[in-house]
């Protein structure tokens, strides 16, 4: 995992929420969301506003969006959104 996350909680909320919403039939992402599927509904609950987030909560989000970092093999820049992210690996569409 990334020793230092600078992309903003909220921020790790949404790109989760987005990656699950849009990509979740995408055999690039298959292991991926079979693996966190706690973190990216939780993300997506979270970044709506369907439930309010707690440190649990932001333990399980936080350690998926670290593996989802790692998993693409890239550095924590901060990121703003998951096509900032998708841009910087080519697999923006």
């Amino acid at each position: 995992m990334t020793d230092k996350t600078t992309t903003p909680y909220s921020s790790q909320c949404d790109i989760l929420a987005e990656l699950w919403v849009d990509y979740k039939n995408d055999p690039e992402f298959e292991d991926f969301i079979s693996y966190n599927d706690i973190g990216l509904p939780l993300a997506y609950a979270i970044s709506t506003g369907i439930v309010s987030s707690t440190p649990l909560a932001q333990g399980f989000i936080t350690e998926t969006f670290d593996l989802f970092i790692t998993g693409l093999e890239i550095e924590d820049t901060g990121f703003e959104n998951l096509e900032d992210i998708l841009t910087l690996t080519g697999l923006s569409e």
